[in-house]
């Protein structure tokens, strides 16, 4: 089969769920023997990038606006792989993108679309009022015009069902086995030592909660100096057309030397820090099913979570939550880790254990396999639509 990747940032990912996800997804369907086009977006993705990982790599332009750059890109791409590439499959990711999910339905109506739904997009505090109503369009569109949604959890086929009485198939995001070993030298630029910080690795915009975290920590550390006096906060990731908020949390966390803002990180530098971080932190108020948390207990670290549905459904009895948005409780979480190492410790092994088993890339790889194999020969128009 002939596949396009249409909504992502670009490949290789530099942040992002989705990035993430369609590189993994991607990567494995290569293996399998099909062929790959993932768009990428000129800002993205570096001049001259032309594969990665056996996947074909198409960079086109975008209105780099917060507003614009997706949707911009997402119609350039659609073009192009109607008029140059005619691929069996076209799966958008992501409900922005899907809006234009109606585009080869009717310029190409023998080919399969199929649009994952990443995340409720809307509810994401970066966006405005019309942005917002435009995101709940998408999610519509992804239902309407695709002729399989995806899912990647339970929560959001549960929200498709009682929001639009639509149709989502679960098929969650996943994990690659980690069996990474601690390297002080990587870590040793950001004054960090192993075991010795406690970890948020995620992009910085509002609705994954690095200013909660930060509130947190400091609440905690100012009721148990003694036990975080060798303890650190170290939060990786970057801007998101979110540098306004990012300048926020390097003021929230300025003069605080237990606070390290790392910036973005990937490689061999992001895996030595999940590595040797004591636990993990995941204060998202809204989610899709993230990643960093599956990843995180893929390298055999305890998870705190916000307690909303999308964080619950990987932690559950697998780590600990806190009532989102309280940083009272969450400093109490974050406490009561920090005070049992063996109790981290044991829940990072059975996380290892569950994530592996229930989340793996190449059982999903599988599931995506099989929905495109059941529309092998796409109704034609939009007459025949589901």
């Amino acid at each position: 089969m002939n596949i396009v990747m249409i909504g992502q940032k670009g490949l290789p990912g530099k942040f992002g769920g989705v990035e993430t996800h369609v590189s993994e997804l991607s990567t494995r369907l290569v293996r399998a023997g099909h062929t790959v086009i993932a768009y990428a977006r000129n800002w993205y993705t570096p001049k001259g990038t032309t594969m990665f990982n056996g996947i074909r790599i198409v960079r086109l332009p975008s209105l780099r606006l917060k507003w614009a750059d997706t949707i911009t890109h997402t119609f350039l791409a659609v073009l192009h792989a109607v008029i140059f590439v005619r691929p069996d499959i076209y799966h958008f990711h992501g409900v922005g993108p899907a809006l234009l999910a109606w585009m080869p339905r009717i310029l190409a109506p023998r080919a399969t679309v199929i649009a994952t739904f990443h995340s409720v997009d809307r509810f994401h505090q970066k966006w405005g009022r019309f942005a917002r109503f435009m995101l709940k369009l998408g999610e519509h569109a992804s239902l309407v015009f695709a002729h399989t949604t995806v899912a990647v959890s339970k929560t959001i086929a549960l929200y498709a069902k009682t929001e639009y009485n639509g149709t989502a198939v679960y098929v969650p995001n996943g994990v690659t086995p980690r069996h990474a070993s601690t390297d002080p030298i990587l870590l040793e630029p950001f004054g960090l030592e192993p075991f010795g910080y406690v970890l948020m690795v995620s992009r910085l915009v509002p609705h994954k909660g690095a200013h909660t975290l930060i509130d947190a920590w400091k609440l905690a550390v100012a009721q148990n100096p003694a036990l975080f006096r060798t303890l650190k906060l170290a939060i990786v990731g970057g801007s998101a057309f979110t540098d306004s908020y990012v300048r926020k949390l390097e003021a929230q966390s300025a003069n605080d030397p237990s606070i390290v803002m790392t910036g973005y990180q990937a490689g061999e530098t992001l895996e030595a820090l999940f590595a040797g971080a004591r636990f993990a932190v995941h204060p998202s108020t809204s989610e899709g099913l993230p990643i960093a948390v599956l990843e995180a207990m893929s390298y055999g670290k305890a998870v705190i979570a916000s307690d909303i549905p999308e964080n619950r459904e990987i932690v559950g009895e697998y780590g600990i939550t806190f009532k989102s948005g309280d940083i009272a409780d969450l400093a109490e979480k974050i406490t009561e880790l920090a005070k049992d190492p063996m109790q981290a410790a044991g829940l990072g092994h059975v996380a290892r254990t569950y994530v592996e088993g229930s989340f793996n890339w190449d059982d999903i790889a599988e599931e995506v396999l099989s929905i495109y194999r059941g529309h092998t020969v796409a109704p034609e128009g939009l007459l025949a639509m589901e």
